[in-house]
Order: structure tokens, then sequence, then C-alpha cells
């Protein structure tokens, strides 16, 4: 147990956690609006 704190940063890890989370849920919600919204258009991603 040393004093290394750059080692494993909990508020880090669970900031990055939720910035993917974050951005996981726009991108779903973006294709969902996209492929909800635009039934006429054929989208390919």
């Amino acid at each position: 147990m040393s004093g290394e704190t750059e080692e494993f940063d909990p508020i880090g890890t669970l900031t990055l956690i939720a910035i993917y989370f974050v951005i996981l849920v726009l991108s779903w919600v973006y294709i969902y609006y996209i492929e909800f919204l635009g039934r006429d258009l054929v989208v390919v991603g």
C-alpha cells in the first residue's frame, strides 16, 4: 500500500465511466431518432 494515487483514481475512473455512458446513450438516442423519424431514408451505420 504505497502512496501512489496516480495508479488508481476512483473519482477519475467514475468520471470516465460516466462520460462513456453518456456518449453511449446519446449515440443510441441519435441513431434511434434517425431510425424512427427518417423511415424513408436508409441509414447504414
